[in-house]
């Protein structure tokens, strides 16, 4: 399988949403941008949050296994993929990479 590098590309933040729809939360996101992770095997990364790992996952699957070019052509590297965590009030975008072959 091939290793992946997992980038912290952005966060978001909906202020209005949260204010609208949320119960307060104290801590609801520990990823900050720039953070970076590395999966071997397809496996969840040390201090990777898990919620964003289940969005991560079916991506970061295909790409260890060599798969990739989701959507014919969405990414500008085809062993590549760009997901957002499921957050609907603070979404963090990933950036998942093959960075070595196996």
């Amino acid at each position: 399988m091939k290793t992946l590098r997992i980038t912290v590309i952005r966060k978001a933040d909906y202020k209005d949403l949260q204010a609208k729809y949320e119960n307060p939360i104290e801590h609801a996101c520990a990823m900050q941008v720039g953070q970076t992770f590395l999966s071997e095997n397809a496996q969840m990364p040390v201090g990777m949050c898990e919620s964003a790992w289940q969005s991560i996952y079916p991506f970061a699957l295909t790409l260890a296994c060599g798969g990739g070019d989701f959507y014919d052509g969405w990414m500008q590297d085809p062993h590549s993929a760009m997901i957002s965590c499921n957050d609907g009030f603070r979404p963090v975008s990933f950036y998942i990479e093959v960075v070595k072959e196996d």
